[in-house]
């Protein structure tokens, strides 16, 4: 018979903290931001990295680094990124359509 979820070992459940297990970082809730951590998510922001990345070398939940970047007025969104309106413009749209009519 399997053993219960909260008796195997490494099971996040019954443990307490925010990442359960092993957080990845020290608990910083309710810490005020200081200049220098704001200087740095603006830099990790604008080098697009993930919020994952960024909460593990901030020190600091997920929640608290987007709520912050909201406030700050920092975009966390990649730049790199496709848009998301993918309608072809009128000129791409009939150039397309004389190349096919050939």
């Amino acid at each position: 018979m399997a053993k219960a979820a909260w008796k195997r070992p490494g099971s996040p459940i019954g443990k307490k903290g925010p990442r359960k297990a092993n957080p990845s970082y020290k608990r910083r809730s309710r810490q005020p931001w200081s200049t220098a951590d704001v200087r740095m998510l603006k830099q990790l922001a604008k080098g697009n990295t993930p919020t994952g990345v960024m909460s593990i070398k901030l020190q600091r939940p997920i929640a608290a680094i987007r709520s912050k970047a909201h406030r700050e007025g920092i975009s966390l969104r990649p730049v790199n990124r496709a848009p998301y309106n993918r309608r072809a413009t009128k000129a791409h749209a009939t150039k397309s359509r004389a190349s096919k009519r050939r």
